[in-house]
């Protein structure tokens, strides 16, 4: 089969734990570009992020930034893509939130203005875990979500006790069907990590957008990740490829499992020896 498109995730996947792409892995990135293939990535990380990240790469690529969400081309920054939570949607994400003490930080698509995150605790509270770094100069401190006119809201993370945001979740679910979609994260620092965006938000369903708009069918596809958030697209593509790191879920999902881990080439080496690079 000719795969035309490759789908990689970041976080515990093209990167290594320190945040970096090995030079293995650009090498072969580079020449699967150069034989023709479409490099895309698709992450749960903002679009502003996910550009510093692969700056190495220096090749044009297309990044599903927010799970999909929001999708640009760093050739232009031009948006591709977007979804966005519905504002009285997001309102009720938020009251239900507070009814159990959770605190949320807001992804919204801000990235032309200089602002992507918005919270209404200081950067450093500890409820965040350290999820917005001290040098964070994009995040925006407002009085109140439900009144501080944030606007194209793309997703809305909460971190704690992993059961308590699973509960969370369910009760969502059940009071508001058909609203959200969530993710809930496992192969995180943190305890727990729920992601909650607009119900047709998805890297599977923004990938499938854009390729079938470029003729590419799904089985012309690989999809390299690691956590429950690549699910989908590791299912659904042509070939799903699950990293050694990755979790329980991810490999009962996938096709093929990396020998090696994102520390140890993993992405590259697989790439290398599935399209004969």
């Amino acid at each position: 089969m000719k795969f035309k498109m490759i789908a990689i995730d970041l976080d515990g996947t093209l990167l290594t734990d320190d945040k970096k792409i090995s030079k293995e892995d650009l090498k072969v990135l580079k020449s699967a570009i150069n034989q023709g293939y479409e490099l895309i990535i698709a992450t749960g990380r903002r679009y502003y992020s996910a550009k510093n990240l692969i700056r190495d790469l220096k090749e044009d690529v297309v990044i599903f930034a927010n799970n999909g969400n929001i999708v640009r081309n760093t050739k232009d920054d031009k948006v591709l893509i977007e979804k966005y939570l519905n504002i009285k949607d997001f309102h009720t994400l938020i009251r239900e939130g507070r009814k159990r003490d959770l605190f949320s930080i807001v992804h919204a698509n801000g990235y032309d203005k200089g602002v992507d995150l918005f919270i209404e605790l200081n950067k450093d509270d500890s409820r965040y875990y350290n999820y917005i770094g001290k040098n964070e100069s994009r995040c925006v401190q407002v009085d109140d979500f439900l009144y501080g006119n944030i606007e194209r809201v793309l997703t809305v993370v909460y971190m704690g006790n992993k059961d308590k945001l699973r509960k969370f979740k369910f009760e969502m679910d059940s009071l508001y069907p058909h609203k959200y979609r969530f993710h809930m994260m496992e192969n995180m620092s943190v305890q727990g990590f729920l992601e909650v965006m607009n119900p047709l938000g998805s890297k599977w369903l923004s990938i499938r957008e854009y390729a079938m708009g470029k003729g590419i069918f799904p089985d012309r596809i690989i999809s390299i990740g690691d956590d429950d958030n690549d699910i989908e697209m590791i299912e659904k593509s042509g070939l799903g490829i699950a990293m050694k790191n990755g979790t329980e879920s991810v490999k009962k999902s996938a096709d093929i499992i990396t020998e090696t881990d994102n520390n140890q080439d993993g992405v590259g080496l697989t790439l290398k020896k599935v399209l004969r690079l």
